[in-house]
């Protein structure tokens, strides 16, 4: 094993593959000549050359467009948002094309594409950009969902879905690109749609996924000071998800917290919530909690900003609630 950066995990992954099939490419903003906004494309222009690691325009509609024509006729591109929040200029391009196309040719035009790049807060980036887009994306018909949180699974999960034959919004953070963490020498890929147990525990089940698994790590360490074990479930695969995972460790704890650094309504702990009360409701022995920002805009001011994302402090009032030991 060895210890690398999180962006050096992405970088990894890109670059393996490529070497392997010479059909995939990389395209985006500032993805070449200047390594990437993140350097996530670090050394990459230099090993594959321009054709193959391009600089685009500030244009995300134009080069998401490409990517699905490209993808139509036999490419495999991977396409880098300098953040999410920008590819909502380009949505048009991922739900009405790329997501569909498969369907609407009768299977006859797959559409191996990964859109990457960071989503959610990062600091006092304010409102336009501090947006959490996984449960947008996973409403789609067509469309995967990643967004990991460790170097491991961000290049075994990167791997995968650069090989998938479907779309795949795959989600960063630009707080974690300098995360570190261990990844294996050599080859190895992690399937889509599989969480994982991050930590074990027996008295509630918390779920999550991306940065803010750090948060509900934290609150689980503080917790079992107090005697209080807590599982804590890295979901990893928006969608598909992994509910079975989720529903086991339900069954075993009897209690559910769910964690996510989005807007409350229409969210993906709605989904887990729902899905949670619909299969394993004689299990619970506590109405589940769910943890998400305030329902406003992301504000600047740093100190409204604490307020607004959820923290360790958070889960673990959370906890004890579910635990009736408020």
């Amino acid at each position: 094993m060895k210890t690398i950066q999180f962006r050096e995990a992405i970088a990894e992954a890109m670059s393996e593959e490529m070497r392997r099939d010479k059909n995939i490419y990389l395209m985006g903003e500032e993805v070449a000549e200047y390594n990437g906004a993140y350097k996530a494309s670090k050394g990459m222009l230099a090993e594959f050359g321009p054709d193959r690691v391009i600089d685009t325009p500030i244009a995300e509609l134009g080069f998401a467009g490409i990517a699905v024509g490209s993808a139509m006729n036999g490419l495999r591109p991977i396409v880098e948002f300098m953040t999410f929040n920008f590819s909502l200029v380009g949505i048009d391009q991922i739900i009405n094309n790329a997501a569909k196309m498969r369907q609407m040719s009768g299977g006859q035009l797959p559409i191996p594409i990964v859109f990457r790049g960071p989503t959610a807060s990062a600091g006092q980036l304010a409102a336009t950009h501090s947006q959490a887009f996984e449960s947008w994306y996973a409403n789609t018909p067509g469309l995967k969902v990643i967004v990991p949180s460790t170097p491991y699974d961000a290049k075994g999960l990167l791997k995968s879905a650069i090989r998938d034959n479907d779309p795949v919004i795959f989600m960063e953070s630009e707080q974690m690109y300098g995360d570190k963490g261990e990844v294996p020498e050599g080859e190895y890929t992690i399937p889509i749609g599989l969480a994982d147990i991050k930590r074990e525990g027996s008295d509630v089940t918390i779920v999550t996924f991306g940065k803010i698994i750090k948060e509900a790590l934290t609150a689980a360490e503080d917790l079992s000071k107090d005697g209080i074990s807590c599982e804590v479930i890295d979901l990893r695969t928006i969608r598909p998800l992994d509910y079975n995972t989720i529903l086991d460790s339900v069954k075993k704890t009897n209690r559910l917290v769910v964690l996510e650094e989005a807007w409350p309504f229409a969210s993906v702990a709605s989904e887990i919530t729902y899905m949670v009360q619909e299969q394993a409701f004689d299990y619970l022995d506590a109405p589940i909690q769910r943890i998400t920002t305030a329902d406003t805009p992301a504000p600047f001011s740093p100190v409204l900003l604490k307020e607004w994302l959820p923290n360790a402090e958070d889960v673990k009032k959370a906890v004890r609630k579910v635990l009736y030991k408020n």
